[in-house]
Parts: C-alpha cells; structure tokens; sequence
C-alpha cells in the first residue's frame, strides 16, 4: 500500500527569457527546443541521477499546437536524451501550468506511485499567442456565463483597480519600478544567473548566446511610467509599465521523494508542505491566489504570518497588491519578490510557476532564519495556485 512520505524539490532551472515577437531573441527558435534545453541543463546539474530513475515528465504549455504540442512531456524528453522508458505527458493551466506540473508530480511521490519525476513548463509566446485559435464556447457569452472580456486579461486587471480604488496607479507603479531595480540589484549579486541554462540562438546577425533576461528595464522611474499609455481602457490605470511583458522561455525542476534523494546523493533545496488550488469569478481572475493561499495554509495549520518568504507571479502588479492588501502585508515588505519578478524578467505564462520556486529555493540557502516561503500566481478564467515550502536549511535562528 502507498504511504505518504516528504517530497524533495531537488533543483531547478530555467532558459533565459526573451520578448515574444520578431524583434525577441527567441524569433528563430523553436518551442521545444527551448524546454530541451532546459531539460539537458537540469541533468547535467544533476550527474548523480541514473535516468532510467525519472518515472515521469510533465511539461505543461497554454497553447498546445504546432511546436509547442504533440505532447511535450514524452517528445521533450525523447530529444532530451532521457532512455524510452521514461514516459511523458503535457497539461494546460495556463499561467500554473508548470505550478500543476509540479503540484501533480509532487503528488504522486508522496502517495508512493512514483519516485522521481521532472516538471517543468515551456511558453513561446512570439510563436504560439495566448489563446491564439481557441474556440470559446458560444454559451459562455450567449447565455452570460462571463462577461465579454473576461478573456482579457488587461482588463481583468482594470476591474482589480476598480474593485479596490485605493490599490492607484500610482502604487502600482511604485512596485513595478521597485521589480525592475530589485531585479538589476540580483543580477549585480549573480543570483539569478546561477540557474539559467545558456541558449544558442540564431538571427540576422548570426549566432549569439542566450544568457541573461531579454526584457529588464532598470532604468525604470515613476516619470517614465506615468507617461505610458492605458491600453486596455481609457484613461485606465494598467500600462506596460505595470504589467508583465509577453515573453518566450521554459523551465524545469527535479522532484524526488526525500528517501529517494537521499538514497541518490541528491541535495535538496526545499521540501513541500501543501498546496491549494481555488477559482475566483474570472472577471477579476487575479485574486485568485488569495483564496489559494488560505485553502493552503489552513491545511498545513500555518497562518501568513508563519511565511518568511513570497514569490509572487506579477503577472499585473494590481494583482500583487490585491494579495498583499488582503493579508495586510505592505507593498514594499521586504519578504514579497526580494529578488524583483515578472514585471522585469517577463511572465512566459505555463513556464512561470517553476521560475518562483527556482528563485524561492536560491533565497532559502542564503536565509536559514526563514522557515516556510509560498510560491502563488493567479491563472487565466479565474483561478489562483499557491504551494507552501519549507526551507531544509532553516535553523530556527533571528536573522534578516
């Protein structure tokens, strides 16, 4: 019979990330590819693991077609050079993608099913647009199911601003500012560098190498952003300042049981203590990690005051300070997004959920004064995911 036993978040990596479109570094390279790569990357960080040791690979993609289908989980790790034993699935949750990924893979090693897997997610956004040949259901708008723009997500944000008038643009743009230098401030420390897998690519130019974050601004200040245009809305408060850009990149992470791992020579960087999952109406999607987050912490016994640290998906940064409103946590604690986050480095929708555990994992190592941290997002149509962690370096003594 399966018993419950610790699950291990081994490691973790991830491509650079680059701005969807022609102009973006990663025009001339495929989907897949990138998510290979991440893959090759992980193991080769990873000698220890035999291959034939991984019982499953989840990749998860929003929209699943063309170089981003054909079920990238199996093909993935076929082209990774994984053994043809090792089977593979894909799944959409659009923006928790790989946050499910993870979530349904950490499951089935604590139920005993399995004892290794990889999960991870990938997002070309230049090649595949979100949403790009979906077919809604005509019941959704025919009989008022959602209103009309509950597809659009710029939007949805605008209903957080209207929703909570105190949450201004002007706070808003604070954060984002205070992302991208926080951000340039990591890089200046080499702390986001450790876990990105360098890339080939190839371009008018010639051939280049993919090493840092396409996207960051850290010339960034509150002047700048003010003077942005509202495209979702006149006279609206949600810019590209503000906002995440579209953006192409892939991740993958290492899970094991804590038996396994040790049975392995594995290190582990964090292990899991619950996860929630939680729908909201989907006009106002975004405040789907509030619920999430409560589901979570009620069932591991935690309240939020026990969580050291957050890493929050800023998909909008209205909806980060929905969250942090919520749980009365000020918009410039230092425990949310120390390391800056998607606002600057781009949000590459299924890939991103295993960015913040990457980044939440780096930061346990260098804080044994913080015991518990939360990875949380919100998710297209409605949804919220937030998965707590605990810290194994944690050494119940004050620190930062």
């Amino acid at each position: 019979m399966a018993t419950a036993r610790q699950i291990a978040f081994v490691d973790g990596v991830r491509t650079p990330f680059g701005r969807a479109g022609e102009k973006g570094m990663y025009w001339n390279t495929r989907a897949d590819d990138l998510a290979v790569k991440a893959t090759q990357g992980l193991l080769e960080r990873n000698p220890e693991l035999p291959l034939d040791r991984i019982d499953d690979v989840g990749i998860a993609a929003t929209t699943q077609q063309g170089d981003q289908g054909l079920t990238l989980g199996r093909t993935v790790g076929i082209l990774a050079g994984l053994p043809q034993s090792v089977p593979g699935f894909a799944l959409d949750r659009m923006c928790a993608g790989a946050m499910t990924t993870t979530t349904l893979l950490t499951s089935a090693i604590g139920a005993g099913h399995i004892d290794v897997a990889l999960a991870g997610g990938v997002e070309h956004m230049g090649r595949h647009p979100m949403g790009f040949d979906a077919d809604p259901n005509p019941r959704f708008l025919a009989e008022k199911i959602v209103s009309p723009d509950s597809l659009n997500m710029g939007i949805t944000a605008e209903r957080l601003h209207d929703r909570f008038p105190h949450l201004t643009k002007q706070r808003a743009d604070e954060f984002a500012m205070r992302s991208q230098h926080k951000v340039e401030a990591a890089y200046g420390r080499g702390d986001i560098q450790a876990d990105l897998v360098p890339v080939a690519i190839r371009s008018a130019q010639g051939w280049g190498l993919a090493t840092e974050d396409e996207g960051r601004r850290p010339e960034t200040n509150l002047e700048s952003l003010a003077g942005l245009k509202t495209p979702f809305r006149p006279h609206g408060r949600v810019t590209a300042g503000n906002a995440s850009p579209l953006t192409d990149g892939a991740t993958m992470s290492l899970l094991a049981g804590a038996d396994t791992a040790k049975e392995l020579g594995l290190n582990v960087k964090m292990t899991l203590v619950n996860y929630a999952f939680a729908g909201v109406a989907p006009e106002v999607m975004g405040l789907g990690p509030v619920p999430a987050t409560e589901k979570a912490l009620k069932r591991a016994g935690l309240t939020i005051d026990d969580i050291g640290l957050f890493e929050l998906n800023e998909a909008f940064a209205v909806q980060v300070l929905s969250f942090t409103d919520h749980f009365d946590i000020a918009d410039d604690d230092p425990r949310i997004n120390p390391w800056g986050g998607a606002i600057a480095v781009g949000h590459p929708l299924a890939s991103s959920g295993v960015r913040l555990m990457i980044q939440l994992a780096r930061q346990f190592e260098q804080r044994p004064d913080v015991r518990y941290g939360i990875t949380a997002m919100c998710v297209g149509l409605g949804q919220g995911g937030s998965i707590i962690w605990e810290n194994p370096h944690y050494n119940g003594k004050k620190g930062k």
